[in-house]
Order: C-alpha cells, then structure tokens, then sequence
C-alpha cells in the first residue's frame, strides 16, 4: 500500500482550516444538518454486547466519583479506598437523586448527596444513616449488575443487554506498562453513527484510496476467530530517506476493543476504545505508547507524524460516518472486500438477534493484489 496523498480527496474540503484548538472540538462537537436515526436505519441496530471503555484509569483517583452517560444510561463510577472502580446505575433507588453530581466515597462504598443511603458496587443499598431497617426493595441488587475490569490503563465495564457474565476477558499488552515505553498520548472523538459503520470500516478496501488518498488498495491477511478480528497490511512508508517498507496489524477483541501495531517507521502501539453512548453516538479513543528511544529520541518528529498521520485518518472517516445511512442489504462489488462476511462476524455481539449463541468459525480472507 503506498502511503498518502497523491490527489486531492473531496472530504478533505470539510477539514480545511481545521487544527489546534479548533480542530479538537470539531471531533467532540455536535453535528448539524444530518437526517433523524429512522431515516438513516440506525434504528435497526441493536448496541453491541461486550467490553467497553467508560475512563481511563488515571481519570479517576481514590475516593473520586464520576457521572457518565454510556449505553443510552446514566451510570456513576467511583473509586474505593481499596483502589478498585466500581459502577452502577446513577439514580438513587429512595428519590432518584443522580448520584453522579455531589456523592461521596464513603469506604468502598458510593454515598447518595440527597440523603446518604450508600451503595455497594451491585447497587445494593447498604446503609440508610437515619432508618433502623433497609426497605427490602432497596437492599436488593440492581437488575443489572456493572461488571468493571482495569486492563491496558482503561476502566472497562461489560455491557450485555440481558445481562449475562462475560463470555471473554480484555486482552492486555505489555508495551503499555514498560517503562521503556512512553506515556500514553491520547486524543477522542464523538462520532455520530453506530460501532458497526466505523467497525466495517477497517475491511472496506476501497475507501482507503477515496478517503484517505492512497495511491492503491491495501494488501492485506483477514482472520476472524470468535470475537476476534485480526489482520495485517503491508505498507510502504515515505520518510525523508526514502520509501521503508513497514508493516501495520491490527486486530478487534469484541466490538469495543481494538488495537494497532506499526512497524517500519516508528515502533507504535495503539489501543482504542470504541463505546456506544446511544443509539446515534460513538465514543473514539486512542491511545498511543512508542519507545522512548524513537520518541523522545532523535526519531521524536517521525514518532509524531505517525500519530498525527493516524488521527487524519480518523478525522476522515468522521466526515462521512457523522451522516453516513445503514444499509441492511448494501449493493456490494468485486473489490469491496469481505464486508459481508464481516457483517456475519459482527453479528455476533448483537445479543437481541439471537446470534451471540451460535459458535462462530474460523474464517481467513486474504486481499493481495500480487
């Protein structure tokens, strides 16, 4: 795959003008001028179930407590004196105070601002500071229980619309702790569409030339295997000393993980977070550690160009994403790629279609143009 911009690409005009400050609230603002969710199908999807990121963990500190608003719900998050996070429904079963707004650590447990009943992490009130008995109906557990788990310096929660355990755990990558490696450098995006649109992105081979400028379609290995995705892409890299060629994997862990490794030009991990906050809105996270050899080093301006190179992309991809309709039986051709196939793959994690019972095989697909 030959890297980058030969031509001019028609959605680049919607980015002109557009860096610094500017540039960074254009990813998070609302989006005007676009149909209603019935009109562009988004109705028709259900959320998908799985692992989700909600904060990253030096986002929250002992004893902080956090208001979100993930999965069309208010949650609240909070850190207890024992270091773990913990997240429940946000109104408080007595008055439906939102708890999110003014409550308290109080030991491990989250103190309610209107009246004080605390809660424990499965959302069972577990004190009332005025009354000699719990009402039952209080004691008892939400519903739907908050499953949270710490992995790659993200707070996770698990999300299952019928409330069942998880069927996978996080996968975890070691450069993220390495002190040889840097801090994460992070960026975000509000992204008006489903998971799905922005997770078929990745095998639509033919969008890299028309949106990203390409001068060729990707060469590429696909794999999928359970709730995994998996694949790889040879690229040739242009640097001031001339075209290296450089290889990018990258994989899906679910429908909210995703991951990222290049290697050619500068050594980079990404991880991402990809949450549904309803039906229309996406959260976009990515992080970025490189060895602080290339980043910090003599290399520290490739390091930066290849974040920088990456979020472009992204901004891309936003521009039509924000308006782009689901099309449940798209018009596909030859030279598409495997988008139906990852339509079956990714069907999987809608629990309301039934399909997260079935036993999902390996399927490889390969793209190269050799």
């Amino acid at each position: 795959m030959s890297s980058n911009t030969t031509s001019h690409v028609a959605v680049w005009s919607q980015l002109e003008g557009l860096s610094g400050n500017d540039l960074t609230a254009w990813r998070m603002n609302p989006v005007d001028n676009r149909a209603s969710i019935s009109e562009r199908n988004l109705d028709t999807l259900p959320m998908p179930f799985g692992w989700f990121m909600v904060a990253y963990t030096d986002e929250l500190l002992v004893g902080e407590v956090k208001p979100l608003f993930y999965f069309g719900k208010d949650l609240v998050l909070w850190r207890g004196e024992d270091g773990r996070a913990r997240v429940i429904d946000a109104y408080c079963k007595h008055l439906g105070a939102h708890m999110g707004y003014g409550g308290r650590v109080k030991g491990n447990s989250l103190e309610c601002p209107f009246h004080a009943w605390e809660y424990n992490s499965k959302g069972s009130v577990v004190a009332v500071p005025y009354a000699k008995k719990i009402p039952p109906s209080a004691a008892r557990p939400c519903e739907k229980e908050w499953i949270v788990k710490e992995s790659n310096k993200q707070i996770l929660v698990w999300y299952h619309p019928f409330n069942e355990p998880p069927k996978w755990q996080p996968e975890t990558f070691e450069q993220v702790y390495d002190t040889n490696w840097t801090d994460y450098k992070k960026y975000e995006w509000i992204v008006h569409g489903p998971v799905q649109n922005m997770a078929e992105n990745g095998v639509d081979a033919a969008h890299f030339k028309y949106i990203h400028g390409t001068n060729d379609f990707p060469d590429y290995d696909f794999e999928f295997d359970g709730h995994k995705r998996t694949a790889s892409v040879d690229a040739k890299m242009p640097t001031p000393k001339g075209v290296v060629d450089g290889t990018i994997a990258y994989g899906t862990v679910g429908a909210g993980q995703s991951w990222t490794k290049f290697s050619g030009i500068s050594e980079t991990l990404m991880v991402a977070g990809i949450t549904p906050i309803d039906q229309e809105r996406t959260h976009i996270r990515f992080a970025f550690t490189q060895p602080k050899t290339e980043a910090e080093g003599p290399m520290a301006s490739l390091a930066k160009a290849m974040r920088r190179e990456i979020c472009k992309q992204l901004d891309q991809d936003k521009v039509v994403w924000d308006r782009q309709k689901y099309m449940p039986k798209p018009s596909i051709c030859d030279g598409d790629g495997p988008i139906l196939p990852f339509r079956k793959y990714f069907s999987q994690f809608y629990a309301e279609w039934g399909n997260d019972k079935k036993q999902m095989t390996k399927l490889k697909m390969d793209n190269r143009t050799e």
